[in-house]
């Protein structure tokens, strides 16, 4: 598979060639974001994460795979055929879809390998480990508010909407009544976290307010989505270059993400970036 190309289901595999336009908004809060590819074609199945996700050979699109420890406004348990389809009805077009499906699944997958390192220590120290699987429902959502920040044809980011992304999926979750503890992976994954005082400090245009990560999983998932981006075309973000970025907007906000690292580690980026063809920023 060809750099760029991006996966849009589980049991049929589509490709993006990419449209050679960039740019993205300059701020702290949404420097990932860029040009939408235009053009699909189809290529080999590959149903990504059947195995890693839902510990399972059977293609995702054939499971009713339930998170049984993740719940609803409701008190049901989430299920990942539920995100999948909130996913498609909230996508403008294919390739919207298929930028964002992979974007979040590899952040979930990255969010829960990060869970899973931090566990292994946390059960050592006595510390509190992390709902792996809340962890990963966060990871497939965060970005879902995404789909209400394109263009009117569907093709690029708005600039001057996408910093508000995070708190249009975090609406959209709670319209379709996922519930507090799942929508906060939305409104508290952008940048490094933004405070309160970066709002005033760098006249952000968001309702005055502090949308850092709150918990520990919260946390593994804004830390995960540092290390892929939807620019054009997609890449996976190395932990130098992921902190060259964040130093831009100033060395708080990097030293913000040395902690992140010194808490949750340095991603294996090389297996995921050959499976995806995709190249690694460093």
């Amino acid at each position: 598979m060809e750099a760029g190309n991006v996966m849009l289901n589980d049991s049929t595999v589509f490709y993006v060639k990419q449209s050679g336009v960039d740019g993205g908004p300059e701020t702290s809060a949404g420097a990932d974001a860029g040009a939408l590819p235009r053009s699909i074609g189809t290529d080999e199945p590959y149903p990504f994460l059947t195995d890693e996700l839902l510990a399972s050979t059977t293609p995702a699109s054939t499971v009713s795979a339930v998170f049984d420890g993740v719940f609803d406004f409701d008190g049901v348990p989430v299920t990942w055929d539920r995100i999948r389809e909130l996913h498609r009805s909230c996508a403008p077009n294919l390739a919207a879809f298929g930028l964002l499906w992979t974007h979040c699944r590899i952040v979930a997958l990255l969010a829960r390998n990060f869970a899973r390192r931090y566990a292994r220590r946390a059960k050592r120290q006595g510390l509190s480990e992390p709902n792996e699987q809340l962890v990963v429902v966060g990871g497939l959502l965060h970005d879902i508010g995404v789909y209400r920040v394109f263009t009117a044809d569907g093709t690029t980011f708005d600039q001057n909407r996408y910093l508000f992304h995070g708190l249009e999926g975090w609406l959209i979750l709670h319209e379709n009544g996922f519930g507090e503890q799942i929508a906060d992976f939305a409104r508290h994954h952008t940048g490094v976290g933004i405070t309160r005082r970066d709002v005033l400090d760098e006249g952000l245009r968001l309702p005055v307010d502090d949308y850092s990560p709150r918990t520990l999983e919260e946390e593994l998932v804004m830390y995960a989505d540092k290390f892929h981006t939807k620019s054009n075309p997609p890449t996976f973000v190395s932990l130098s270059a992921a902190r060259r970025s964040v130093y831009r907007f100033g060395e708080t906000k990097a030293r913000r993400l040395d902690r992140f690292a010194e808490k949750f580690g340095e991603p294996n980026l090389e297996e995921l970036a050959a499976t995806y063809g995709m190249e690694i920023r460093r």
